[in-house]
């Protein structure tokens, strides 16, 4: 999964650690969803895309290595 989270933060001058605790998760966390070691839980994706005021889907977006949902059907 790939995301503009550096992007988005840069933006606004916030520090790896200033969006930590806006997002109650430690600074290697956010290092780590910015490097794309990571990828966010449900609910931290909602945290993270309510503190830019932005839809998920404008701050994460699928890569190529993303399988494509099945739909339960073959």
């Amino acid at each position: 999964m790939r995301n503009r989270l550096r992007e988005l933060r840069e933006q606004l001058g916030w520090s790896q650690a200033a969006l930590a605790e806006r997002l109650d998760v430690s600074r290697q966390t956010v290092n780590a969803l910015e490097t794309g070691r990571y990828d966010p839980s449900l609910p931290l994706a909602f945290r993270i895309a309510g503190c830019f005021a932005l839809p998920i889907e404008r701050i994460f977006t699928p890569d190529e290595h993303d399988a494509p949902p099945s739909g339960g059907r073959r």
